[in-house]
C-alpha cells in the first residue's frame, strides 16, 4: 500500500469513527492536499483491495470494510 493509500483509508477511518459519517470526495482533498482527480485514483484501488466499498458513480458514498493496512508475509 502507497503512502497516499495509507493516508485516505486512516483519514476515512478516522473520520467516520469522530463524526458517524464518511467525508465527501472534496474533504479528503482538504485534508490530504490532493486533487479530486488524485483522490477518485486512490479510492478505486482501495475499493478494488477490499479496504472500502466505493463506487465512482455515487463518490461520497463508501464504507469502510478494513480500517488497517493488512501485513505483508516477512514484513513486521
Amino acid at each position: 500500500m502507497s503512502d497516499i493509500e495509507r493516508k485516505v483509508l486512516r483519514v476515512i477511518s478516522n473520520y467516520t469513527a469522530g463524526r458517524r459519517r464518511t467525508p465527501t470526495v472534496d474533504e479528503l482533498c482538504i485534508k490530504t492536499g490532493r486533487n479530486r482527480g488524485g483522490i477518485m485514483t486512490v479510492l478505486e484501488v482501495l475499493a478494488k483491495e477490499e479496504y472500502i466499498e466505493w463506487q465512482r458513480s455515487t463518490p461520497d458514498t463508501m464504507a469502510v470494510l478494513e480500517a488497517w493496512e493488512r501485513k505483508e508475509p516477512g514484513r513486521w
